[in-house]
C-alpha cells in the first residue's frame, strides 16, 4: 500500500485501546527520600567530602525501603548506610544508621537529628 491509501480500509489497521492510567496495582511501589530528605544527607555528605573522608555515595530505591549509602572509597563495601524505612515509622522511626558491619548505630524519628550523629568532628588526641 502506498502512503496516500488507507490504512483502516483494508484491516491491516486497527486502533488501538486508550490507555489507561497507571494503577497502584499495576505499578510497583517504591520508597525514596524526598528533597528535604536529600538536602540533609547532602549537606553532611558535602562536609565529609571537604574533609577527605568520604568519597562516593550511592542511592537505592526499594519497594520497602530507601538507602543512601556512603563510600570511603568506590571499590568497599558502604562505610554507612541511612535508610529510610516507614514500615518502622510508628514504632522505632522511619530513619536509621547502619554501619558497615550491619549493626545499627541510631535510629529516630528525625532525619537532622540522625545526620548530626554523622556530623560530629573527629575527636583526636592533642600531645602534651
Amino acid at each position: 500500500m502506498s502512503e496516500s491509501e488507507d490504512w483502516s480500509q483494508s484491516g491491516l489497521w486497527r486502533p488501538t485501546a486508550a490507555p489507561q492510567p497507571n494503577t497502584a496495582a499495576s505499578s510497583p511501589k517504591i520508597v525514596a527520600f524526598s528533597r528535604s530528605e536529600l538536602n540533609f544527607i547532602l549537606r553532611v555528605y558535602g562536609r565529609k567530602v571537604s574533609d577527605g573522608t568520604w568519597r562516593d555515595y550511592a542511592i537505592d530505591h526499594l519497594s520497602d525501603r530507601a538507602i543512601f549509602s556512603i563510600y570511603r572509597r568506590t571499590s568497599e563495601f558502604p562505610l554507612y548506610r541511612v535508610e529510610k524505612v516507614p514500615a518502622l515509622a510508628r514504632k522505632q522511626g522511619a530513619y536509621r544508621i547502619v554501619a558497615a558491619g550491619g549493626a545499627i548505630l541510631k535510629r529516630g524519628h528525625d532525619l537532622a537529628t540522625l545526620m548530626r550523629f554523622l556530623d560530629r568532628p573527629k575527636l583526636s588526641v592533642v600531645p602534651s
